[in-house]
């Protein structure tokens, strides 16, 4: 089963990218800017759909025969 090297990055950029948003929610909840974290979280779970396209697309695109 072999996966395509453009979503393997992409889904490693989506997971970067959740990583940053999480530290950055944190930092900001932690210095009382409610509205800076709401936002990062808001990012954080908006992030996951994405990342759930991506992997569908590549699960659709590999081919069972091998």
């Amino acid at each position: 089963m072999k996966h395509k090297y453009r979503n393997v990055v992409l889904l490693l950029a989506v997971l970067m990218l959740n990583i940053i948003f999480t530290q950055y929610m944190v930092h900001q909840y932690f210095f009382e800017h409610y509205k800076n974290s709401l936002i990062a979280a808001i990012i954080n779970v908006g992030l996951f759909p994405i990342a759930f396209i991506i992997y569908k697309n590549d699960k659709k695109g590999v081919s069972t025969n091998e």
